[in-house]
């Protein structure tokens, strides 16, 4: 299995960005798929999970309102739309998958893209 995340960069406070990670090696339909970032000196913390049951979507409070989570089960895809950024945002983004809550545990983790928000 490989999560291969992409998408992340530069951009200002204020902007947006979109990261998009491809999961190849089997079917996650049946998968809950998410995200997950790491800021310098701090320990990773989750952002957000699609659940492969009911559709339903997860966030933590830090980006509800200001981030946006999609999947593409054709394309094995998850995709993360960030709006309204700030420089607290600046981190690494994983994206993850399991086939339980994300919230609880992860099963495969993507290699991580770099996220910087200039203020």
């Amino acid at each position: 299995v490989q999560l291969q995340a992409s998408g992340g960069g530069l951009a200002q406070a204020g902007g947006s960005l979109r990261l998009s990670c491809a999961a190849s090696g089997r079917t996650f339909s049946s998968y809950d798929m998410g995200w997950f970032r790491q800021a310098p000196g701090k320990e990773r913390e989750f952002v957000a999970a699609d659940s492969w049951s009911g559709g339903s979507t997860y966030y933590a409070d830090s980006v509800k309102g200001r981030f946006t989570i999609s999947r593409d089960n054709a394309e094995n895809r998850v995709f993360l739309q960030m709006n309204s950024l700030k420089p607290e945002d600046t981190a690494v983004y994983y994206c993850a998958t399991n086939q339980k809550d994300l919230r609880v545990g992860v099963k495969y983790w993507g290699q991580g893209t770099l996220v910087t928000v200039s203020s």
